[in-house]
């Protein structure tokens, strides 16, 4: 070693020589030119015979020629430990030695000291002359020659040090929570910081970080990235190793129908986990409450300490189902005897359906109050046109099913049936006013009080027209005059009549409109098979077509227009029909109807004559009248129809 050492030295000082001759070469070289006189003194001077006895001696010769001496052990190690082996970017331990404004200057055992900037030092932190610091060599030399230390990295390269080392033994250290970002929290470990995910803080979800802000906390290292100088910590596992041992002891003593005691640790739609001091339990959303339970959140809130009751646990899994309502009697034992049959109850509006809405009377104890028991004399087609949710509500109780836990609840029992006094008050014959409240297409309903109406059926709105729909007589909201044509208290229905208001005018018509006699009208309707005028008394009149092509029908038809007045000869009057039959010739046809044409005659002259000859009217004129008054009514049904359609 001390041979290697003699040959640096040699080779240092041979390269002083160089640089020395090269130095003085140069400032030959800048030296202004010399004087005529002094050019030969040069000249002799660089003379080559000034070097021809200089010897070149290489290293290995220098090597050879080096003698071998023994040094004493002990000094060659006080001699050895004078040289440190100093490199950039490594921790090292270095004296202070001065100091000023600006630098505090260190020496390291190397042939100049190095700087800190003294900002890297607190003021109430600044080292005196002569103390040992651990410093961080970033350069051993920069651009102007100076040795650059740092302290704050000298710092954190210890602390870095000290974490991997908590890292690899996973020891539990502590540090302070200074801030609160993004998905969790930064704690200072000492010039290191680190990050605290918010889902390992605790083994319960933490609803406010705010509260470990400024605060210290154990911790331990989970994640440890030497590349990026990234740190993970976590609380909750040094919480979970905590509590490893009393969860496994609490699993062997757990027996299904144990009461614990726990703490809400958090809410989900379906349900509330508890802790049970090392053991999560579920308490489900159906176990909170015999009653209704739209959300856990309406029953429970978060770190609440409750009582429950363990129901199921499986130990292999780790899994404990636990219950809050089972610490109470159920509810349907003493039903019966709280709401016995017919008694008044009352209770809020939890649930409604198309069929009826459901009234909790206590929690687990539920009613359903159907439609039709609603009201007495309403029509109510879904209990929300009555209810809300939350109403508060009054019932009679009516039938109660302990086996199927149902109760059926009654809303208008509560108040007198008005369909009891019904038949006395509208006694069949009896006249009274009453608004239409509903048109439908076979007849018009009409409330003769508040909750009692009765029906007018088509064929009871007048006594001479044919009516396909109640508009034709009557509207919604008008106030008309009816008569009681029956009563039936069992199916609940009343039948009015508005034509039997008045007397019926059809004897009266039949001796007005006698055989034989001529009359004429405007025409309403031209069909196929005849036509129909309006006559007298509110009447119509029917004059159909002979047997003729369908061709000659519409030719004839195509003559006469809505509106123009035409003439008939009445043939009879059907008061079933509401209908006065006419004849006229031009309309019966032409060849084949010649018979038939002489035989009205004859039948009209002797009506005329007085001579009391009965004489049948030909039957294949009374089908075609018939026929015609049929078609008209089809369609006339349909232009109704089509009239609706178009309103709707």
């Amino acid at each position: 070693m001390f041979k290697e050492e003699n040959q640096e030295q040699v080779a240092e000082e041979t390269l002083e020589v160089v640089e020395k001759i090269d130095s003085e070469k140069v400032s030959v070289e800048n030296t202004p030119a010399p004087q005529a006189e002094n050019v030969a003194e040069i000249k002799d001077y660089l003379s080559t015979e000034l070097f021809s006895e200089v010897k070149v001696v290489n290293q290995s010769e220098l090597v050879e020629r080096q003698e071998v001496t023994e040094v004493d052990n002990e000094l060659e190690q006080k001699y050895s430990s004078t040289f440190g082996d100093i490199s950039e970017h490594s921790l090292i331990q270095g004296r202070v030695v001065g100091m000023n404004e600006r630098d505090v200057l260190i020496d390291i055992g190397f042939k100049s000291e190095g700087i800190i900037d003294r900002s890297e030092f607190n003021e109430d932190e600044l080292p005196a002359i002569g103390d040992q610091v651990e410093v961080y060599l970033e350069f051993i030399e920069d651009a102007s020659g100076n040795t650059i230390l740092s302290k704050e990295k000298a710092d954190f390269m210890r602390r870095w040090k000290e974490l991997k080392d908590a890292f690899e033994n996973e020891t539990i250290i502590s540090g302070k929570i200074v801030r609160r970002i993004k998905g969790g929290l930064i704690v200072d470990l000492g010039v290191v910081q680190a990050f605290l995910p918010g889902s390992q803080v605790d083994v319960r979800p933490i609803q406010d970080f705010d509260i470990y802000l400024n605060k210290e906390i154990e911790i331990r290292i989970v994640k440890f990235n030497e590349s990026r100088k990234n740190i993970v910590v976590s609380h909750k596992i040094i919480l979970e190793d905590s509590l490893k041992e009393q969860r496994e002891a609490l699993f062997k003593e757990l027996e299904v129908g144990s009461i614990l005691e726990g703490r809400v640790k958090n809410i989900t739609d379906f349900g509330v986990f508890v802790d049970l001091g090392g053991i999560d339990g579920l308490l489900h959303i159906t176990d909170l409450s015999w009653g209704r339970v739209n959300h856990p959140s309406e029953v429970i809130s978060m770190n609440d300490s409750i009582t429950v009751k363990v129901i199921e646990y499986d130990e292999e899994r780790k899994r404990v189902s636990l219950g809050l309502k089972q610490l109470a009697p159920h509810p349907w034992e003493d039903v019966e005897i709280k709401y016995s049959i017919g008694t008044t109850v009352k209770g809020k509006v939890v649930s409604l359906t198309n069929y009826g809405c459901f009234i909790e009377l206590e929690p687990g104890v539920e009613g359903l109050i159907h439609v039709s028991e609603i009201s007495w004399t309403k029509h109510i087609k879904n209990p929300s046109e009555v209810y809300n949710m939350g109403d508060e509500v009054d019932a009679k109780v009516l039938s109660i099913d302990i086996e199927d836990k149902k109760i059926s609840l009654g809303v208008k029992q509560l108040t007198p049936d008005p369909w009891d006094a019904i038949e006395e008050k509208y006694m069949t014959g009896t006249v009274h006013k009453a608004n239409v409240q509903n048109l439908t297409q076979f007849g018009a309903f009409a409330e003769l009080e508040e909750g009692i109406d009765g029906l007018v059926h088509v064929s009871d709105l007048s006594w001479t027209k044919v009516i396909k729909h109640p508009k034709e007589k009557v509207e919604k909201g008008q106030e008309i005059e009816v008569r009681v044509l029956e009563v039936s208290r069992e199916n609940r229905r009343i039948s009015l009549g508005i034509k039997q208001v008045s007397d019926d005018p059809w004897p009266e018509i039949v001796n007005f409109y006698e055989a034989g006699k001529e009359v004429s009208g405007s025409i309403i309707r031209v069909l196929d098979k005849g036509i129909i005028i309006q006559l007298e008394m509110e009447v119509e009149g029917i004059i159909p077509f002979g047997k003729m092509s369908k061709k000659d029908r519409r030719a004839l038809a195509s003559q006469y227009e809505v509106g123009a007045n035409l003439s008939g000869i009445v043939m009879t009057v059907s008061p079933e029909d509401k209908k006065v039959v006419l004849y006229k010739e031009e309309l019966a046809g032409i060849g084949k109807r010649t018979s038939a044409t002489d035989e009205v005659k004859q039948y009209l002259s002797n009506q005329q004559t007085g001579t009391g000859e009965k004489l049948e009217l030909p039957q294949e004129l009374l089908d075609l009248a018939s026929q015609a008054e049929k078609d008209g009514g089809d369609n006339q049904t349909a232009e109704i129809d089509s009239e609706d359609q178009q309103e709707e």
